[in-house]
């Protein structure tokens, strides 16, 4: 009897064990995560003998927990032995281990490694080493669980992902047996996180008909409807109406949304989600309020109906206004998901003139643009494009720069020898508009009819859609697209699989859009040129850096034919022909083909030599005292440092910027910030709600990368950028979505909040609809709206061999400055690569140069330097004293490109460009010789307005770059291979 007492007695003790409430706290970084993993439970060990037995109800949410290790250390720090693991599952766990003494033992779990590249890592868990306990050790239950604890708070998972078991989910089905599904209510501060699994806190709860939250007059207030499915649902839809009070006081319904099914896209049109769920699945729905603030206090009560299969659910709410007034609606308080209305933004939309461009006039056919013209033919196509920059860039010409030699056309080829004839009519410009100018136009033949839409923007954006229908069943033996270009305006060439350069005789190019990320080329000369794309009515914006491969182009259904299509580029004549050829194709009657294409008229602007000269980049972190004696004149905020730590996610240390930012402008500097939405940092307050939206924002992956996004996201993502330092795990966004209203609103935020001059854009992954609206906004109000972009060299499988000044160029209007780095050669390539590639200059930009700090000497041709702070080798100061010694602002720029260059080598592979002032000139040589060469300087001393028996030639001395020298008879001058010499004349 006095056994059975004892046992009973410890039963009891076991169950009251298991029977209590976990507490899940904060570990404070007490342990070392990468060796032991976020998460630990805490154990206290009061039996007597050596064998200790827990029972731990830690309810986990990743499947197959069995599979991995668990370690126990003591109090002291020593790994202790696990004697035995049974009922090892999500929801619970024996653990038998030694323990020799009383006290607390940590039980560590998921601890993994990293495995992989230090920036793209790969977490993996380490494996389970244990067995089922031997008879010997199995003692009853005889340590308490005390708590759960995260390495820190950030990696918690209580409350929202602290799972229900599967016997609680049992009986709330059985409850709700005759239903397809039901709501759970939820507010803003507990996102649901987990799809798979009902948060334990939800059962705590039960299913509540009712909600109630508070808010403030003007706020932008948000709350959630967590849809359990018991059954596939379809097309699930949250529908509501006004929100009132007993007195009568409203808040109307066209304040309220449901992010997931409906909203504005990023380009502005009305988007509608349809949001399915699968049995088993949870899914949530946010839903907006953005309360005026001109509403009256009071308690508003309204009802929102969650509809699906036929059934309906219904949740009352009851919303409490205060008197208190936001101005800022609440989004200087992310964390209370305030910015999620940031999502439906319609934010610097309108396409208004952005400087340094001007607004479009039209007589007649021909529309005019900053420095460019552009002439409509009878047919709606382009007939006539002209410039008017000079060969230098930096003034404009009366004599026009003819870009095509007759006007750009279609042919559909019956039979090699007979095509459709077309008749236009009905051509018409039908809006008149400062930004855009739109037409349309018919073209008909026998078979064939094909309507024409046109529109041309103040920066020199042309897009066409061409729709072409059958009128009969009709064979073709080809269907070619044609640009004739003027032969003088082809000099270079780049794209289709060619590097940026001189224009090869002959281009011979097919679609491969599973490999290549190449559907343009832009051909033209220094001051005239043209880009244009193909494209049909489908086309999306592929992943690029490193992600094309996981999501590439779509292959046009009308441009590709099945891979039959394609470009030849050769000289016809006295004309350079781009035939884009199709291949034999069938149309029936009835069927629709999109010939859709776009242009770039190319140089968007003037160049901005002294905004070079002035600005001048520091790009690190750092004292502002050390940097303005630097002479840097502009701070580049990378992300991973103290003030921006989290990538694509500046906000949350806004303070401390803003107070960094105040002291920089105090002292004369300004400050640009890392911030761009290719990925974004684990760290946003928004990601459980952006992931409710299914693959809309995030792109869809493999999963896998850094343990948190593991433990948190589970699977179907891609895992991008992580710093280790401050562990920031990014996630691939999926291209073009209502992120882009987001990332406009916050660029709003910082301008206005936190006073920042500009934005770094470490590659792009958004289009020139989003670059407008950013330019806008970094504007405003005279903010000098700084842009400059970085680019590593595309040029790969990873990139899809596309060249970067291809990809980006539809944003080239809106930029700053260039900074095309990792993976440039600038050693091996020629200077017409450096011209076309990496300066910018045919298309109005400047540079700088990455890769290896650059070749300083080939830089000064195209007035590019490396970037200061970048790295410890990189250090353009003794280019920038060289600068201002001669006192480079206000000079003119005339590049070894120009035919008007006064100061010429004997050399063709030494090269020289000027920088002209009233009475002294800086001469910048560079060679591309194989071997040291000695060169005679040829100068047109009239154009340089100097007298040549008066005139000096020196070469100043310049810290690690040259030493001082005397040329004075400009004959005999040694250049260095791979180098070259800065010289003054005056």
């Amino acid at each position: 009897m006095k056994f059975k007492f004892i046992f009973i007695c410890l039963l009891c003790f076991a169950s009251s064990l298991h029977a209590q409430t976990l507490k899940y706290t904060n570990g404070n970084n007490q342990w070392n995560a990468d060796s032991l993993g976020n998460h630990r439970v805490i154990v206290l060990y009061n039996g007597s003998g050596s064998v200790a037995h827990t029972k731990i109800d830690w309810r986990r949410r990743d499947e197959h927990p069995e599979n991995k290790k668990l370690i126990i250390k003591c109090a002291n720090g020593n790994a202790i032995k696990v004697l035995g693991v049974e009922n090892f599952n999500r929801e619970s766990v024996d653990i038998y281990f030694d323990a020799t003494n009383r006290g607390k033992y940590y039980v560590y779990y998921l601890p993994y490694k990293n495995e992989g590249r230090s920036n793209y890592p790969k977490g993996v868990y380490l494996k389970a080493n244990y067995t089922a306990p031997n008879q010997s050790n199995k003692v009853p239950v005889n340590s308490s669980v005390l708590e759960i604890q995260s390495v820190d708070a950030f990696n918690s998972f209580y409350p929202m992902e602290v799972i229900a078991t599967a016997k609680e989910t049992a009986a709330l089905k059985s409850k709700y047996a005759s239903s397809s599904f039901i709501v759970f209510p939820e507010d803003r501060m507990y996102p649901i996180k987990m799809q798979d699994d009902l948060p334990y806190r939800w059962i705590q709860k039960g299913v509540s008909k009712s909600f109630s939250g508070s808010a403030s007059r003007g706020e932008n207030y948000a709350f959630q409807l967590g849809v359990y499915a018991f059954k596939n649902l379809q097309n699930v839809k949250v529908t509501f109406g006004d929100l009132k009070t007993l007195n009568g006081k409203v808040i109307p319904s066209k304040f309220i949304n449901c992010l997931n099914t409906n909203g504005t896209s990023y380009n502005n049109k009305p988007l509608t989600q349809v949001v399915n769920v699968a049995a088993g699945k949870v899914q949530p729905m946010w839903i907006t309020i953005d309360i005026p603030s001109f509403t009256t206090a009071g308690i508003y009560n309204g009802r929102f109906t969650i509809k699906s299969n036929g059934e309906s659910s219904v949740v009352d709410l009851k919303l409490t206004v205060s008197n208190q007034v936001l101005a800022d609606a609440g989004v200087g308080t992310p964390s209370k998901q305030t910015r999620l209305t940031w999502l439906n933004s319609t934010m610097a939309q309108a396409n208004t003139i952005v400087a340094p461009y001007t607004p479009l006039t039209v007589e007649g056919n021909m529309i005019s643009l900053l420095g460019r013209k552009f002439e409509i033919n009878a047919d709606g196509f382009p007939k006539q494009i002209q410039t008017f920059f000079n060969d230098e860039m930096t003034a404009y010409s009366e004599k026009p720069n003819n870009i095509l030699y007759e006007p750009i056309h279609f042919h559909f080829y019956n039979t090699p020898k007979t095509q459709e004839k077309f008749t236009s009519s009905n051509l018409k410009i039908i809006s008149k508009e400062a930004g855009t100018v739109r037409w349309v136009a018919t073209n008909t033949s026998d078979n064939l009819k094909m309507d024409l839409e046109g529109a041309l923007e103040f920066d020199g954006y042309v897009h066409y859609v061409v729709k072409v229908s059958a009128l009969n069943d009709v064979n073709f033996s080809n269907v070619d697209f044609h640009i004739p270009f003027e032969k003088g305006s082809t000099k270079y060439l780049m794209g289709l699989g060619e590097k940026g350069g001189v224009r090869p005789d002959t281009v011979k190019w097919k679609w491969d859009v599973a490999n290549k990320n190449q559907d343009a080329v832009w051909i033209g000369n220094v001051n005239a040129g043209l880009y244009y794309n193909l494209r049909d009515e489908n086309y999306i914006r592929p992943l690029n850096t490193n992600f094309y491969l996981q999501k590439p182009l779509l292959l046009p259904k009308s441009w590709g034919n099945e891979n039959k299509g394609g470009i030849q580029i050769n000289v016809k004549g006295s004309s350079m022909l781009a035939d884009n050829f199709t291949g034999a194709r069938t149309m029936k009657k009835g069927d629709v083909l999109y010939y859709n294409f776009n242009l770039l008229i190319t140089p968007f602007h003037l160049l901005d030599t002294d905004f070079q000269w002035n600005n001048r980049f520091y790009h690190k972190y750092g004292d502002l005292d050390s940097i303005k004696s630097t002479g840097a004149t502009v701070v580049n905020i990378h992300h991973a440092t103290p003030i921006n730590p989290w990538i694509n996610y500046p906000f949350i240390e806004s303070k401390k910027m803003k107070s960094y930012i105040d002291e920089a402008h105090q002292k004369g500097l300004k400050v640009k910030i890392y911030n761009t939405v290719r990925e974004l940092s684990n760290h946003a307050y928004e990601w459980p709600a952006l992931r409710s939206l299914g693959t809309e924002v995030y792109s869809p992956g493999k999963g896998g990368g850094f343990s948190w996004l593991q433990e948190h996201l589970d699977s179907n993502y891609l895992a991008a950028w992580f710093v280790p330092e401050i562990k920031d795990a990014a996630i691939i966004n999926s291209g073009m979505n209502r992120w882009h209203n987001y990332y406009v609103e916050g660029m709003n935020w910082l301008v206005n909040n936190v006073g920042i001059d500009g934005v770094y854009l470490d590659d792009v992954a958004f289009d020139r609809v989003t670059m407008k609206r950013i330019k806008r906004i970094l504007t405003q109000n005279n903010h000098p709206g700084i842009i400059d972009l970085h680019s590593a060299n595309q040029y790969n499988k990873s990139d899809g061999f596309n060249n970067s000044a291809i990809l980006y160029m539809e944003h080239f209007p809106y930029l700053n400055r260039l900074w095309f780095g990792e993976y440039f050669d600038y050693e091996k390539n020629n200077p017409d690569f450096f011209l076309t590639e990496v300066s910018g200059i045919p298309f109005g930009l400047m540079g700088e140069m990455l890769q290896d700090d650059g070749n300083p000497w080939r830089g000064m041709l195209y007035g590019m330097t490396s970037r200061l702070g970048w790295s410890d080798k990189s250090d353009p100061k003794p280019l920038w004293k060289a600068w201002n010694d001669f006192g480079i602002t206000g000079s003119k720029m005339i590049g070894y490109w120009s035919e008007n260059c006064p100061v010429k080598t004997d050399n063709p592979k030494v090269l020289a460009t000027i920088y002209k002032q009233k009475s002294k000139v800086m001469v910048a040589l560079a060679s591309w010789d194989d071997n040291d060469a000695k060169i005679n300087l040829a100068i047109d001393w009239n154009k340089l307005g100097i007298t040549a028996d008066k005139a000096k030639i020196l070469a100043p001395n310049i810290d690690k770059f040259q030493t001082a020298g005397n040329y004075s008879d400009g004959k005999s001058i040694l250049v260095e291979k791979g180098k070259g010499l800065i010289l003054i004349i005056e």
